[in-house]
C-alpha cells in the first residue's frame, strides 16, 4: 500500500493507491492512518468505494507534514565515512532535524543566503507507526509503518562549524521528504537491499545499496528507542552512501536550477528543483 498526503483548498487530506490509483481519504491526519487507528481501519476496509483524487487539483506535502521527531544517522555506509572528516564511529551518529526544514516532493529546496555549500544526500526514511520503547531488534520492525525517500540536504560550512551538526542540517526548506509511503508488505524485511541513486541535473552522484548500512533499520530502531520513546508519524534518516559533493575535488554543491532526485528501488523517486532564499523587501 502507498499513502500520499496532500493540500487542496488549505485543507490537508490523504489518499491510498489501490490498482494505480489514487483514492481520495479526505481530511485525516496521516498519523492516524499510520498508527492503525480503527476508525481509519473500518474506513480502509471500503478504500474501493471512495472518490478517485483529482491530482491536478491537489499539492503533494511531505508524507508527515509535520513529524513529532525526525532522527537523522550520520556516518552509516563506510564508503561514505571513507570520504568524510571523521573515523567510523561504534554507536550511530544520530542528530535532529526540525519539521521546519522539510520540503515535498517537486517543491524548492532552497539554498539559504548565508552560504554557497548547499550538498545532496539521498536517504531512505523509516515512518514509524507503533510507539517503541526498549524495544528489541527482533521486535523492531513490527513498528515500523512504512518507508520513503529523504534528501537530507546539508549547508556544509555551517555542519562543520562546530562538533554538532543541527545547524547545518536543519536550515529552512532544505530536508526533501517523500513523495509517499510504503507499506513493508511491498518491500524486502526492513528495506534492505535496494539500490539507492542520487542524480544531479541527470548525472549519477551517488549510487549505494540499503544493504550496506552499518546499522539496518532494525539496529537503528532497537539503539534508538533505548534512549527516546518513537512515536507513531516520527521519521529516522537512515544515512547516506558515498558520493557527497564536499568531498569532491573540485567540490559540487547545489545552485539554483539545478535538479536533485533521489531513486529508492521499489519506492519511487523524489524530485527538487534548487532556488535561492528570497531576498527580504
Amino acid at each position: 500500500m502507498r499513502l500520499m498526503t496532500y493540500s487542496r483548498d488549505e485543507a490537508e487530506g490523504v489518499a491510498l493507491k489501490q490498482r494505480g490509483s489514487w483514492r481520495d481519504l479526505g481530511a485525516i491526519d496521516p498519523v492516524a492512518v499510520l498508527s492503525g487507528d480503527p476508525a481509519i481501519r473500518d474506513r480502509l476496509a471500503t478504500l474501493e468505494a471512495a472518490p478517485e483524487l483529482d491530482l491536478a487539483a491537489i499539492r503533494v506535502l511531505p508524507p508527515v507534514p509535520r513529524p513529532g521527531k525526525i532522527i537523522c544517522v550520520g556516518l552509516n555506509y563506510a564508503d561514505h565515512t571513507a570520504e568524510s572528516p571523521y573515523a567510523q564511529p561504534s554507536y550511530p551518529t544520530l542528530f535532529p532535524r526540525f519539521a521546519t526544514s522539510l520540503v515535498a516532493d517537486r517543491a524548492s529546496i532552497i539554498r539559504p543566503r548565508s552560504s554557497q555549500e548547499l550538498d545532496f544526500e539521498g536517504e531512505l526514511a523509516v515512518v514509524i507507526g507503533r510507539q517503541a520503547r526498549h524495544v528489541s531488534r527482533d521486535e523492531a520492525l513490527h513498528h515500523v509503518a512504512g518507508y520513503s525517500i529523504f534528501n537530507d540536504a546539508s549547508i556544509r560550512d555551517y555542519q562543520f562549524k562546530t562538533p554538532q551538526w543541527t545547524v547545518g542540517k536543519n536550515f529552512d526548506g532544505t530536508g526533501a521528504f517523500g513523495p509517499e509511503i510504503v507499506t513493508p508488505d511491498e518491500l524486502p524485511e526492513g528495506a534492505k537491499g535496494l539500490v539507492i541513486t542520487t542524480r544531479l541535473n541527470g548525472e549519477t552522484v551517488q549510487s549505494g545499496n540499503t544493504g550496506d548500512m552499518l546499522y539496518s533499520v532494525a539496529d537503528l530502531i532497537a539503539i534508538i528507542s533505548e534512549a527516546i520513546t518513537l512515536e507513531p508519524g516520527d521519521v529516522i534518516a537512515t544515512g547516506t552512501p558515498a558520493g557527497i559533493g564536499w568531498a569532491r575535488d573540485p567540490k559540487l554543491f547545489m545552485k539554483p536550477g539545478d535538479v536533485v532526485e533521489v531513486e529508492i528501488e521499489g519506492i519511487g523517486i523524489l524530485q527538487n528543483q534548487i532556488e535561492d532564499e528570497a531576498v527580504a523587501a
